[in-house]
């Protein structure tokens, strides 16, 4: 059992943002309600298309993501989603938002606030494959704080904060996130990168760069964590390239309450219960 911000899960065990739709799709794979929880796919007020294709490029050991936010807006997440989800999922859900001003992070915050199945809220301030939105404002420890507050207000529900790598002091934004109210830091979200296609000498991404998730940026991932854990004093959740039980055990020893597997999923989307019994049965 892990208290997560005042909420009870079985396990530390947490599908990514992104990574896991919105849950009923693997449900038809196996009982999702082996999962502490899962993070829902990234959430805005408005539907959004996404980033023109093509929007992934593989690369030595991870993968690079350029899909924009695609998502059918908070209305529509309330009204067909979480009810489809509620057939398959009995436990408390994380809502996983975004926005492109502060406004409409807490309006989409509010909204979700009144769906029971919600647990936690998972803000992201750090997407960096959308522009003049998300990481915009986890870059800088004012626009973290501000968003942070601003959810705050529209929630009484515990607030997550999901933080950027792609800063120069990723402690002094996290602290600034604690100073503004939140319950827990989530981090990492993917790191920068790009490709080229040497046949076109263009790069493969329509969006030009993406995020780099993956087994790559496990050692980032996790000295960023630790610095973080050792900084703030709500619970951390630690992501970034985990791919097995024994990374697992290196994000609790760097002090994570819990993890986030992200793009694992996408390789073996048998991953999380994969792991959840190995760590069961050591």
């Amino acid at each position: 059992m892990v208290d997560l911000c005042g909420i009870n899960i079985d396990n530390p065990i947490i599908p990514a943002s992104g990574t896991f739709g919105y849950g009923y799709e693997f449900a038809e794979l196996y009982d999702i309600n082996i999962l502490g929880t899962f993070s829902f796919k990234g959430t805005t007020a408005k539907p959004r298309f996404g980033n023109d294709t093509p929007r992934i490029a593989e690369c030595p050991s991870g993968m690079l993501n350029s899909v924009g936010l695609q998502n059918p807006g908070v209305d529509a997440v309330i009204e067909t989603e979480l009810p489809k989800l509620s057939k398959v999922f009995n436990k408390p859900v994380m809502a996983n938002i975004s926005g492109f001003s502060v406004e409409e992070y807490e309006e989409v915050a509010k909204k979700l606030t009144q769906c029971d199945q919600i647990g936690w809220m998972e803000v992201n301030i750090s997407c960096p494959n959308v522009h003049g939105g998300g990481m915009s404002f986890g870059t800088t420890a004012k626009g973290a704080a501000e968003v942070t507050a601003a959810v705050k207000r529209a929630t009484y529900k515990p607030v997550i904060m999901k933080l950027s790598p792609n800063v120069t002091n990723i402690t002094e934004i996290a602290k600034a996130c604690e100073d503004a109210g939140a319950d827990g830091i989530s981090l990492i979200n993917t790191l920068m990168g790009m490709r080229f296609d040497l046949k076109t000498e263009k790069p493969i991404l329509a969006n030009t760069t993406g995020g780099l998730s993956g087994p790559a940026i496990f050692p980032v991932a996790l000295r960023m964590v630790y610095e973080v854990a050792n900084t703030v004093n709500i619970p951390v959740i630690g992501m970034g390239g985990i791919s097995n039980a024994n990374d697992v055990k290196e994000m609790m020893l760097a002090g994570a309450t819990a993890v986030e597997i992200g793009a694992a999923n996408l390789i073996n989307p048998y991953i999380c219960k994969e792991i959840i019994e190995e760590l069961d049965n050591a």
